[in-house]
């Protein structure tokens, strides 16, 4: 009995350890793709960023500059571009230190 009870626990914490995150990113993977819409930022597994314009069954049309429309699997998208306003806080707060004629590594 002692010598079953090995394999089963390890089969149980390869389960947890592995096969299941990889199941919820599979999951979250499909809901991304079945929730797109047209003028979602994505960027692609290939690393491409682009403007969502038309949508199919199968494919996505990106716009990835100026006239330049790319024809790709769906499966092929990667996530939404989350825009980072903390970043934009950032920027301002430096801009408001060199106009005060300070840097951010001045001490005070």
């Amino acid at each position: 009995m002692a010598g079953l009870l090995f394999p089963i626990l390890m089969l149980g914490l390869l389960w947890v350890l592995m096969i299941r995150p990889q199941q919820r990113r599979l999951r979250e993977h499909q809901a991304l793709v079945a929730t797109l819409g047209v003028g979602d930022e994505v960027v692609t597994a290939g690393g491409i960023y682009g403007t969502v314009v038309g949508l199919d069954d199968a494919t996505v049309e990106l716009r990835v500059a100026d006239g330049v429309v790319v024809r790709l699997l769906r499966s092929a998208v990667n996530g939404r571009v989350v825009e980072d306003e903390g970043f934009d806080e950032l920027e301002e707060w430096v801009a408001d230190d060199r106009a005060d004629g300070s840097g951010p590594d001045d001490e005070a």
